[in-house]
């Protein structure tokens, strides 16, 4: 029982599962890349090698994470970024130092996604079962709501909060 408990904890717990997401997906692009150079000794990446990494992760990340496509930084920037996280000064990335260098790039992006995906899934249905309520009193559209399922309001009106974001993801 104490086991199942924990797992029912861990799954709650978003945070946790956005890590070990974009772990995973770190590692997969990681040996990816370091499978083509098993010739050297030790399996780190260049800064040639970081930047295909970094456009796979961001790949990897608009393709299996809901909401906008984020756009990977400036080459410049990761330059920086990869000299701060060099903690070993050699110029390459080891996979522990890749994956920090990853987790603090992403960190803006699954933050965005998380804010998303909570006014979709918490926010948007809460929103509609309180103007169903609402509407509800109004001389003829009351009779009309309250014949209509608290489960399918809440669905249409998140389906209609789902399509606001997808037609503005673009705008800025």
């Amino acid at each position: 029982m104490g086991q199942a408990w924990a797992s029912l904890q861990d799954k709650l717990q978003g945070r946790q599962w956005k890590e070990k997401q974009v772990r995973k997906i770190t590692d997969k692009v990681f040996d990816r890349l370091t499978e083509d150079t098993k010739k050297r000794e030790q399996e780190a990446l260049t800064f040639e090698e970081v930047y295909i990494a970094v456009l796979c992760v961001y790949n990897d990340i608009n393709k299996y994470l809901p909401g906008p496509h984020y756009d990977p930084p400036s080459k410049e920037k990761l330059k920086a970024m990869m000299n701060e996280y060099d903690i070993n000064l050699d110029g390459l990335l080891d996979r522990e130092e890749f994956a920090e260098f990853i987790r603090k790039l992403t960190a803006e992006s699954l933050c965005a996604i998380s804010f998303k995906l909570l006014v979709t899934l918490v926010a948007a249905p809460a929103l509609a079962l309180a103007t169903k309520r609402a509407t509800e009193g109004v001389p003829g559209v009351g009779r009309v709501v309250r014949k209509v399922p608290n489960s399918i309001y809440a669905s249409v009106i998140t389906l209609g909060v789902v399509m606001a974001q997808k037609s503005t993801e673009g705008v800025e």
